[in-house]
């Protein structure tokens, strides 16, 4: 008999969490259906986000946890007992956070499905000792207890919000894990390196830095540069800004002092070797600027 094909798939905990799962093929399963869901020694209950395609044929199958079922009206009422339990668990731990004096920020709690394992999320400056925590939340909630520290970038993406764009936060809306970011992304994307401007809500640079980065790239390979000096049908000037999304440039006339903006293609760069040295001196204080930043 032919072994039954299986799909991987997204799923959500109600705490936020992500990971990947297998399900045969005949379970037919949508976005947003609920499910249970076998995961190591215990059961859980999530959601699914999205279908990522047929199991690799190369995997180990023992890697991922495998969707056992759609959830039934009675799960989805066991799973609401469950989330009332969680929230009981978290004010008991916030007791206890308080009295052992931990430094951590306690963000939720999940109880897994069959009610085996308690996974708590939480935030912290560095590394916290919660040997102690782990024990006395065992003998109080008499069940195990898994606690799990995640960054400000995670902690961002399960609480959600609207940046500044006026979109939905990227890192709760599509982005499904985070790369790494530096200040000289900005700096080739043309923005200013004010913190303020280039970090996002969970105080990190923006996620977007990244993944338009190779666009930006793409923009810039054929733009002048600020500080270039150029001639167009208006005579000898300066650019002193640029526009790498419209492609235009400002051009400030040499004699007259005036500044337009015009389409790059309306322009030609010159190179006199007075504007050579300029032009490295005004690089260099911009590559200290950004030392400054990452330091």
């Amino acid at each position: 008999m032919a072994e039954e094909s299986e799909i991987i798939y997204d799923v959500q905990l109600d705490s936020g969490a992500k990971y990947k799962a297998r399900a045969a093929d005949s379970l037919t399963l949508k976005s947003n259906d609920w499910c249970v869901i076998r995961k190591d020694f215990y059961l859980d209950y999530g959601k699914v986000l999205q279908k990522k395609g047929p199991f690799p044929a190369t995997a180990n199958k023992a890697d991922y946890p495998k969707v056992q079922r759609k959830a039934t009206v009675l799960d989805q009422s066991k799973a609401n007992e469950n989330l009332m339990r969680a929230k009981s668990a978290m004010r008991t731990s916030l007791q206890f956070v308080e009295r052992l004096k931990l430094p951590m920020k306690l963000l939720n709690a999940h109880y897994s499905f069959d009610g085996k394992l308690i996974t708590i999320q939480f935030t912290a400056e560095g590394r916290v000792d919660f040997r102690e925590l782990v024990k006395e939340l065992s003998h109080a909630l008499n069940t195990r207890i898994e606690l799990r520290q995640i960054g400000v970038r995670d902690e961002t993406a399960i609480y959600g919000g609207i940046a500044i764009c006026g979109r939905q936060l990227c890192c709760c809306s599509f982005l499904k894990e985070f790369s790494s970011i530096n200040v000289r992304m900005a700096k080739e994307q043309d923005l200013s390196l004010t913190p303020s401007t280039i970090s996002g809500m969970c105080g990190r640079l923006k996620c977007c830095l990244k993944y338009e980065h190779a666009g930006y790239l793409e923009l810039e390979k054929t733009m002048p540069r600020r500080g270039d000096m150029c001639e167009c049908k208006e005579g000898r000037g300066k650019i002193v800004d640029r526009n790498l999304l419209t492609q235009h440039v400002a051009v400030q006339m040499e004699d007259t002092g005036n500044t337009f903006t015009c389409s790059k293609d309306e322009v030609r760069v010159v190179y006199p070797e007075k504007y050579k040295l300029q032009k490295r001196e005004e690089e260099e204080l911009i590559d200290e600027e950004i030392k400054k930043l990452e330091d």
